[in-house]
Parts: structure tokens; sequence; C-alpha cells
């Protein structure tokens, strides 16, 4: 279909317009990046208010920080599944080898390496599992730990400069 043929509507939805304006600043911006002024200039041209602008800034930024803390957190977990997965291989590799040695075959080995592998598949699927309830509880679990563990390191680190002065 030619697009010589097409004819633009009368009006946009926002999101028609924000897909558009995308399109349009990656274009001419060649793939390099905006400056803060370059996107305040852009907002004065399209008649954005200044003050909506820096609070659609703010919630970008609030957002981002968000983000990165749930990529750390998601790290966190999966590492927290390494360290299980090497216990797991360690513990049954030993209870396995035991069992062999001391019978010839394999018997009740098998049992807990079953056993000890449904905690094990459990915790991998909650260490993938990134949406949902559940995750938003933990990671607000994780994250209040961590700023406590930040806010006593600042407070000790504050103790300790006091006292050495």
């Amino acid at each position: 279909m030619s697009t010589s043929n097409v004819h633009p509507p009368e009006s946009y939805s926002q999101n028609d317009v924000q897909e558009i304006l995308h399109l349009a600043i990656t274009r001419t911006a060649d793939g390099s990046e905006l400056s803060r002024m370059q996107l305040w200039e852009i907002a004065t041209e399209l008649d954005i208010d200044l003050d909506c602008l820096r609070s659609a800034e703010r919630d970008w930024l609030n957002g981002k920080i968000i983000e990165r803390k749930r990529q750390e957190f998601d790290y966190y977990r999966q590492e927290q599944l390494k360290q299980k997965v090497v216990r797991y291989v360690i513990i049954n590799g030993f209870l396995l080898i035991i069992n062999f040695l001391s019978s010839g075959t394999l018997s009740w080995s098998l049992y807990t390496l079953l056993i000890l592998g449904l905690p094990l598949s459990l915790d991998t699927w909650k260490a993938f599992q990134t949406e949902g309830e559940a995750y938003e509880k933990a990671f607000q679990r994780w994250s209040l730990k961590k700023q406590m563990k930040e806010s006593l390191s600042g407070l000790w680190d504050r103790l300790k400069k006091a006292w050495q002065s």
C-alpha cells in the first residue's frame, strides 16, 4: 500500500501523539542524546507547562531509581539461588557418594535428592518470578532492610567520626 494515498486523521489520541513525537525526536536527534536544555526547549515549543515538565521529569527519575532497585533486587535473589544450588549439589553429591560406596547402588540417596530438590525448585520459581503481590512484598521487605542497613551504617560512621574527634 502506498503511503501517498494515506490521509492523516483530523485528530490524534494522546498515545498517537506520543508515538509520533517519539519517532520525530528520534529521527531528528540522529541517534544522539538530547540535552536537558533541548528537552526544555521542546517542551516550550509544544506549549507544555514547565511545572508539568518538572513534575514529569521528577516522576521519570523516580521511576528509573525504582527500576534500578528492582534490578538490584532481582540480581540479589538470583545470587541467593546460586548459593542454594551450590549447597544442594554439595550435600546431595556427598550423600550420593556415601550411598554408592556403602551399598554399591543408589537407593536412599535418591529420596533425599528429591526431597531436598522440592524447596530448591520452589526457590528457583520464586527467584525468577518478577511480578505479583508476593514479589512486591518481598521487594518491599528487601528495600526496607537495605534502607535500615544504610541508615545504621551511616549512623555508625558518624558516631565513629564523633568519637575520633
